[in-house]
């Protein structure tokens, strides 16, 4: 991806998985083969695989710099972690810090980590393993999470502390952040950060989870959305009606989605979701009742 800078902040992204291939009836567990079909032709082969028809998804985050402060949103999967629910992502060992320093920036640059929504491939490198023990990865950065959101896990691991709440990524990856007295609770409408005009704001977008954010990143008429999990792949702007495997309230991330894509439709507004792999920025276009995504070039 390209960087994208709106006012005086630049937006850049951090690959921890370029690609990863996956059944199509995994992902969105309502797809039929007619919705492939009838979509297959527009689709970039970045974001789906044509002869096997799997979908083609990224991991990755996003780096907000501003004037004053470096912003990292979602921290994917993280390495080390124990995920035997989902083999993909268990015990990974990838060059994502790497990665983070190829754009300048050590762990001990981010000042704040902003979560979307604490599912284990948008927190797992908020930690990192230190003598056997889970520990921040950004040693200086505070971590903003949703209140909601947070109150509902912590909720369901009071209720239950033995089970792996989130794949186990909220015992790993976002208790030992509260523990270390890092983590910062913040609400729909909070304002993360203004400089210069540049405004960094939060969205409630519910569905996927009950507390789920949207970060927009603002100057004048310059407008870019990091959308986190309210639409994992292109093939839904064209079928809205497709519903991720793991939405908590699926009626709820339909409405979530539509908003969104009606929102960004046929306007410079810069989409940047949590999981289109190739070039992931771009743009909603209208095609007949709903809609098609172009990349940025």
């Amino acid at each position: 991806m390209q960087p994208i800078d709106i006012g005086k902040a630049r937006i850049e992204k951090v690959v921890e998985i370029a690609s990863m291939d996956l059944a199509a009836d995994w992902l969105l567990p309502n797809i039929q083969s007619t919705d492939i079909d009838a979509e297959i032709d527009w689709m970039d082969p970045c974001c789906i695989d044509k002869v096997s028809r799997k979908l083609k998804l990224s991991f990755h985050s996003f780096v907000i710099r501003t004037p004053t402060r470096n912003i990292l949103v979602d921290t994917c999967n993280g390495n080390h972690k124990e995920r035997p629910s989902m083999p993909e992502w268990h015990r990974l060992n990838t060059n994502y810090l790497e990665n983070l320093a190829r754009l300048g920036l050590r762990p001990e640059d981010i000042d704040l980590v902003l979560c979307t929504h604490l599912h284990a491939d948008h927190v797992g490198w908020n930690t990192r393993l230190d003598n056997g023990r889970w520990v921040p990865t950004f040693p200086r950065a505070r971590y903003l999470m949703g209140r909601q959101e947070f109150e509902h896990y912590h909720r369901l691991h009071g209720e239950n502390p033995a089970a792996p709440i989130n794949r186990g990524s909220f015992a790993d990856s976002v208790l030992p952040v509260v523990e270390a007295g890092r983590a910062v609770f913040v609400d729909a409408g909070d304002q993360v950060a203004k400089e210069l005009g540049t405004d960094v704001r939060l969205e409630s977008a519910p569905g996927h989870t009950p507390g789920n954010l949207l970060v927009h990143v603002c100057h004048g008429h310059e407008h870019a959305i990091m959308s986190g999990d309210v639409i994992h792949h292109p093939i839904q702007c064209a079928r809205p009606h497709l519903s991720n495997a793991a939405d908590f309230n699926g009626a709820a991330a339909l409405q979530t989605r539509l908003n969104l894509l009606e929102s960004c439709a046929d306007n410079a507004k810069i989409l940047l979701t949590g999981h289109f792999a190739g070039p992931t920025a771009g743009h909603v276009v209208s095609h007949g009742s709903a809609f098609r995504f172009r990349f940025r070039t």
